[in-house]
């Protein structure tokens, strides 16, 4: 059964690894035919706990798809209400759902979906005092934010919390994801980047139009949002190799996919190792 919580203020431990039920184990067989994922991936799934930043285009299939995977705990941090325009792409809210929280409309269409997750709801915009507040209940962030300031304030929180980040993004008929965990080292030795590292500053206000103001192609947020959910499971399953350190763009219009590496940079890192080696 899944339990909805309107505003939490706090939440229990990371729940322990526990048995799939007959049902699950049918549920999820394709899942648990796959070697690299097989029973104990799938009870790794049962067992997390991911938080979802935006409940809109990114966050719709981001949350459809780990519902559907398994995912035992979902976070949804969204103030918005869904509105008429939304439902292009937004696909987790549908037309009787107008004018509700969006965090009350993906909570219900989870349920429908599978009972066996339970949604905590943040019925708030994520800020850095939220994440004060809640991170602790969580072992991976996913941002699904429509701006830089929610995308700089989740990538300072969950370096702090030392959380990995899956963070992505759309234009009109482009978008990017990648993966952080800057608090981890790479083959190398060297630490990994950060959102900084890839973006040094936030763009000037009113440089990059909204989607409101510029429009975007419903199913590219359909394209970008399952992608970040793969990466999601591949970090909680330990299958494959997430986007640490790399850029996935994609173009819609060539359907073409191109991947950058970037690395952390070097004054940074060595900034790092002085305060370091100076504690």
């Amino acid at each position: 059964m899944t339990d909805t919580f309107p505003a939490a203020k706090g939440h229990a431990s990371i729940a322990p690894m526990e048995p799939l039920s007959p049902e699950e184990i049918a549920r999820y067989q394709r899942h648990i035919l796959l070697p690299e994922i097989g029973g104990a991936g799938q009870q790794k799934l049962k067992a997390a706990r991911v938080l979802v930043i935006g409940a809109g285009g990114l966050g719709a299939p981001i949350l459809q798809y780990l519902a559907a995977a398994g995912v035992g705990t979902l976070g949804i941090s969204d103030d918005d209400r869904v509105s008429l325009s939304n439902l292009q792409r937004q696909v987790i809210h549908d037309s009787g759902t107008i004018g509700e929280l969006k965090t009350e409309s993906a909570a219900f269409a989870i349920a429908r979906l599978n009972p066996h997750v339970r949604v905590i709801r943040f019925e708030e915009r994520f800020s850095a005092d939220s994440a004060r507040r809640h991170l602790s209940g969580f072992d991976l962030v996913i941002d699904g934010s429509d701006n830089f300031d929610t995308r700089y304030t989740a990538a300072d929180a969950a370096e702090a919390a030392q959380l990995p980040l899956v963070t992505g993004a759309v234009g009109r008929f482009d978008g990017s994801v990648t993966v952080l965990k800057p608090y981890e080292t790479s083959t190398d030795g060297a630490l990994n980047p950060t959102y900084r590292d890839l973006f040094p500053e936030k763009p000037p206000e009113g440089l990059i139009p909204v989607c409101a103001e510029t429009g975007v192609i419903g199913a590219l947020t359909g394209v970008i949002g399952t992608l970040m959910a793969m990466e999601a499971i591949k970090l909680i399953t330990g299958t494959g190799e997430p986007l640490v350190g790399r850029l996935l763009l994609y173009d819609a219009l060539s359907a073409r996919f191109d991947t950058i590496r970037y690395k952390r940079r070097r004054a940074r890192h060595s900034q790092s190792q002085s305060e370091s080696q100076a504690s």
